[in-house]
């Protein structure tokens, strides 16, 4: 073989899929940077600004909806099966964190790697990782118990049977203690806290050390979350590419086709539902330690319809247009819409309650995108070519192949 055809036979390396890796790790490490060394250094207004608009706080909670989001993705956007009880995997997670990480647990002294608060060294203390493991596990046989019984449903009937699921969770978290249930297993409205700390990298006054993540070290939680979002984004992109992705993807489009073509649907859909179910898990222990503890009543409906709009609005089936979506939404919920409002209202006199009107934008937004763009703001290259099959302008699906159409012979004078 001569040195031009071995140059053209070897493979060249595709640096376009590894941009959105590289780029989420430039912006986190550009974050840790600011917020760690920087921002501490500049005048007080700067500081100001910063903490009203972009508080770090806001932007760990923003990397928990991103990762949690993810894992609805593969459900809804690989899969294509609806999941409206995604809360109850963020309960199962957060509780998790909270049995096996503070004293709750009473009788019993158990310490395996934990770093328990002063004073309530007495209950179960296993260390973080450990936590996540038993957190997936548990997510991952309830993702199993759910995806059983509804392998034959469909559309609307499925997304019935997740979204009750999802409320016999939140109930039973909400009424699960010695008055409710005869055994205090929730601790009911009140919750449980506070939860382990979790040691990690700190940094205090320019100072970077290595110790138990306070409430107020919000870079150590930065650090911690952002790996937990890198772990969950590799394993999603991994297994899409997988066999298993691509036997999702062929259910998605076609169920009956890829029936036909071999693919086990049942042991294809509960896998799908074990993989979402252990991200929510980690979701749900990654909330729980932004919360220092964990409370029912914030594990209602509303998180399954938020993390859903995520997906569709970023793009189903694109990891990086659902963690965009995520994080711009996350913010825009919690602290832009009421900075906003809150600018506007000093600038006209006015006294309006924009937070009241989360929904009523989220849902005006999900109404337009099914309008003029139903695959999302990023999506999927394979879903927008299904979506826009036929339409006018769907050049490459009406225009036939090349090697199909005869050529016409030259006009002789």
């Amino acid at each position: 073989m001569s040195t031009q055809t071995a140059a053209k036979a070897a493979p060249k390396m595709d640096l376009s899929s590894a941009k959105w890796p590289i780029g989420f790790a430039l912006v986190a490490v550009l974050i840790v940077i600011f917020y760690g060394f920087v921002l501490p250094e500049l005048n007080r207004d700067v500081r100001g600004f910063f903490q009203d608009w972009l508080p770090l706080g806001e932007i760990n909670l923003a990397l928990v909806w991103a990762l949690s989001a993810i894992g609805l993705n593969v459900v809804v956007g690989y899969a294509g099966l609806l999941d409206l009880g995604f809360v109850a995997f963020w309960a199962i997670g957060g509780y998790t964190m909270a049995w096996l990480g503070s004293y709750f647990i009473h009788g019993i002294t158990i310490h395996f790697g934990g770093t328990p608060a002063p004073g309530v060294e007495s209950g179960v203390h296993i260390h973080p990782l450990l936590i996540l493991v038993a957190a997936g596990v548990l997510c991952a046989i309830a993702g199993v118990i759910i995806g059983a019984p509804t392998l034959r449903l469909r559309s609307d009937y499925l997304a019935i049977v997740t979204m009750g699921f999802g409320e016999i969770i939140s109930q039973f978290v909400k009424n699960a203690d010695e008055q409710g249930l005869g055994v205090n297993i929730t601790n009911a409205t009140q919750g449980i806290h506070p939860i382990d700390k979790i040691s990690g990298v700190t940094i205090k006054n320019g100072d970077v050390g290595w110790g138990p993540m306070l409430a107020f070290d919000h870079v150590g939680r930065f650090i911690f979350f952002s790996l937990l979002t890198a772990l969950v984004i590799f394993a999603c992109l991994r297994i899409r590419h997988g066999r298993l992705g691509r036997a999702w993807m062929a259910i998605r489009e076609d169920e009956l086709a890829a029936s036909a073509m071999g693919v086990p649907l049942m042991r294809a859909k509960l896998a799908a539902y074990a993989v979402g179910a252990v991200c929510g898990g980690i979701g749900g222990v990654a909330y729980a330690v932004h919360l220092d503890g964990i409370l029912p009543d914030p594990l209602n409906f509303s998180i399954s319809i938020t993390l859903l709009a995520m997906v569709v609005l970023g793009g189903m089936g694109n990891v990086y247009g659902v963690l965009l979506c995520a994080l711009v939404l996350s913010w825009f919920n919690t602290t832009g819409l009421p900075q906003i409002g809150e600018t506007v209202n000093e600038s006209f006199g006015t006294n309006i309650n924009f937070p009241s009107f989360t929904f009523l934008i989220f849902g005006g937004a999900l109404v337009l995108m099914m309008l003029f763009r139903r695959e999302g703001l990023l999506p999927e290259t394979r879903t927008r070519l299904v979506l826009h099959e036929g339409t006018p302008d769907d050049f490459e699906a009406e225009a036939p192949p090349e090697e199909l159409v005869e050529e016409k012979p030259e006009e002789t004078l």
